[in-house]
């Protein structure tokens, strides 16, 4: 396959994945929150990776909320239908997001795998928000702007500098839950 022909190939599935997208948005505006109150923020993940995987675990751990913060679609596909069922949040700027949630009373965290207290010797309030940056840039506001923001790692034991965001995220809410009642089917 020559590059002209994988371009074109790239740029159906962008146009597929779009499709979806649209269709599956107009489904979420029926979500309903989950049990748990935490909210994950997204700021500036990629479209086209992380985000339905994220989703597909909010689901499973029965979010209250997603928001994504400049993000104008994504591919649904591997959320596996979890897209309709978990409300999710538009936002052009970070701002927007911070001053709602901060409006509502959420205890906001930033998950840095550099810095910050390690997650499970934090005590988590039941009106959490954690908010993941991007894959590759992490967080695209400037901390010091939002003293608020309270700083979160994942401890990790090998050589790597860093968990994919979605297996973060999982790990996140997984010890949300477990701080926060998550019923018999939690150690």
């Amino acid at each position: 396959m020559g590059q002209r022909e994988i371009r074109r190939h790239l740029q159906k599935e962008r146009q597929s994945a779009i499709r979806r997208f649209r269709k599956q948005k107009r489904l979420n505006s029926m979500a309903s929150p989950g049990r748990h109150g935490f909210i994950l923020v997204l700021d500036h993940l990629k479209p086209a990776f992380n985000i339905g995987k994220i989703f597909r675990s909010a689901d499973a751990f029965d979010a209250a909320e997603v928001h994504l913060i400049a993000t104008p679609f994504f591919d649904p596909a591997p959320a596996k239908g979890s897209f309709k069922w978990v409300p999710a949040k538009f936002h052009d700027i970070f701002r927007s997001c911070y001053d709602e949630l901060i409006d509502r009373r959420y205890a906001l965290f930033a998950m840095d795998p550099a810095e910050g207290k390690d997650l499970p010797d934090v005590a988590l309030p039941p009106q959490s928000a954690f908010i993941f940056g991007n894959e590759e840039r992490g967080h695209r506001f400037n901390k010091g702007d939002y003293p608020e923001i309270r700083s979160l790692k994942i401890p990790q034991f090998g050589r790597v500098e860093s968990l994919n965001v979605s297996i973060a995220a999982s790990i996140v809410m997984y010890e949300y839950v477990k701080q926060n009642g998550g019923g018999n089917n939690f150690l």
